[in-house]
């Protein structure tokens, strides 16, 4: 409600005698700060999330997928989330809790497979091991983020 006493004060008054709007002022930024990092953190995360719905994750089918101490040979498909095989993919098999010599790489074909020559050795007293495999996707909306179905090394 508008009040005259206040307005009828307020007229001999300059703006710099004036300090009341100032009283309220610190508190205003501080909400208004707070309420827009959080919208901030909000919109962020929705604009990330859009980012990855065009990401497919990909994973592997190693064939087969356990083995015995020694030389072998292991083909791996590289698979999308509807098992469509991915052409153009490296497939790189590295030592996990099962020992390898160097790295095996190989591209997958038309069909999605590539073929890796492994030597996998166990330590001493240990009964089994795993051989971890990553994946180096073709280009385009293809993504490796999460951990792949690996081979695992039996005793012989």
């Amino acid at each position: 409600m508008y009040d005259r006493r206040a307005n009828a004060r307020m007229s001999g008054r300059t703006l710099w005698q004036d300090e009341r709007a100032i009283e309220g002022l610190p508190i205003r930024l501080v909400i208004a700060l707070v309420v827009g990092v959080a919208c901030l953190g909000v919109m962020m995360s929705v604009v990330g999330g859009f980012s990855s719905l065009n990401e497919t994750e990909l994973d592997t089918k190693p064939d087969p997928d356990v083995i015995d101490e020694g030389n072998q040979t292991v083909n791996v498909t590289v698979v999308s989330p509807d098992n469509e095989p991915i052409e153009d993919a490296t497939v790189i098999a590295r030592s996990d809790t099962a020992q390898l010599d160097s790295l095996a790489r190989a591209e997958t074909d038309g069909d999605g497979t590539a073929q890796l020559t492994i030597d996998p050795e166990l330590r001493p007293n240990q009964e089994d091991g795993r051989i971890e495999l990553k994946i180096q996707p073709p280009q385009g909306e293809y993504i490796d983020k999460q951990e792949n179905t690996g081979i695992l090394v039996v005793e012989n």
